[in-house]
């Protein structure tokens, strides 16, 4: 069978050895395209497979004359399209995220909590009114989110929110009031 009669039998029957016997010849000139824009040879081989995967419902869509010709395009858009992807992906430096988390962890060395710091802190959550200081004890304390929160007290939402920013706006003055500063 030449091409065109094995596009045209893929197209009707969906055999994959149909497909298998149309794309395989062209495989190594796709690595070679996909090299060419990714610059890496395992990914490369994937972008490889992964054509070979979409192939499977694109040539049952669409309408293929030079299937050579319109395999090398859809390669190379392919690639262009990881690319694309790569450049909004967001690459972490883990050695400055650690730092950061070890710089977090020694000011947390520096403060310890003493009674007499719970007491102070006791003293200011009694001093909020009421819907804070049930948002903030249930949020902070009890580890519950917005909705969980706003579907126990029959709160809105956003009073919700309201509250616990607010609540805990008024805790951090009062206890600076109080001479703990932290």
């Amino acid at each position: 069978m030449n091409e065109k009669e094995l596009l045209q039998e893929y197209k009707i029957t969906g055999n994959l050895d149909v497909l298998g016997k149309l794309y395989t010849p062209y495989m190594s000139l796709l690595y070679g395209v996909c090299f060419k824009y990714l610059q890496d040879a395992d990914r490369s081989q994937d972008a490889v497979m992964h054509i070979f995967e979409e192939l499977i419902a694109k040539l049952r869509l669409h309408e293929v004359e030079n299937f050579k010709s319109w395999l090398h395009v859809y390669a190379r858009n392919f690639c262009l399209m990881q690319l694309r992807k790569d450049k909004r992906a967001i690459h972490l430096d883990i050695d400055d995220n650690l730092f950061e988390s070890e710089q977090r962890l020694v000011q947390e060395e520096e403060f310890k909590w003493n009674d007499d710091d719970f007491d102070k802190l006791d003293s200011c959550l009694q001093k909020l009114n009421v819907e804070q200081r049930e948002c903030v004890r249930l949020f902070y304390l009890e580890q519950m989110c917005y909705k969980d929160i706003a579907d126990g007290t029959g709160y809105d939402l956003n009073k919700v929110k309201s509250a616990i920013q607010n609540g805990k706006r008024n805790l951090k003055i009062c206890m600076e009031s109080k001479g703990n500063g932290k």
